[in-house]
């Protein structure tokens, strides 16, 4: 029989990095959930994907076990990474941050397809155009 998850929880870790602290603790705390064995096995399938953000959602069942699926990182993410970037522009419009060529578009658009409603290379590499834009990136 299939169980059916009590709860499901949502978080944002860096690669490599979790540990019982907020926002981990807490979240996972709440529902009885082993938070150390949550932060060895996210580590553990995180260790060699550098120090990139990676959303999380967590499966929380009645027994107090729990599954868990890696996402890819958000757009965003993977474009400041990209490019080296601190933080995107505070106003797109008026100041411009940095530029991505069609190779990193395409590169980054590769990586984000699995978490993207779309499965033509063409249509993800605009919807990460859009995310570009807004972050005062342009596309060359």
């Amino acid at each position: 029989m299939e169980k059916k998850p009590i709860s499901q929880v949502k978080l944002q870790i860096q690669a490599g990095k979790a540990t019982p602290t907020p926002p981990i603790g807490p979240a996972l705390g709440q529902h009885g959930v082993n938070i150390m064995d949550f932060c060895n096995q996210f580590n553990n399938q995180t260790k060699d994907k550098g120090d990139l953000i990676y959303p999380v959602v967590i499966d929380i069942y009645q027994d107090r076990s729990f599954k868990f699926i890696i996402k890819t990182p958000p757009a965003a993410v993977l474009i400041k990474s990209k490019l080296n970037l601190e933080k995107g522009s505070k106003d797109s419009l008026k100041e411009k941050v940095g530029s991505l060529t069609q190779d990193q578009l395409e590169d980054i658009a590769k990586t984000k397809i699995p978490d993207l409603n779309t499965d033509n290379i063409e249509q993800a590499k605009k919807i990460i155009a859009g995310t570009a834009r807004n972050m005062g990136v342009t596309i060359k």
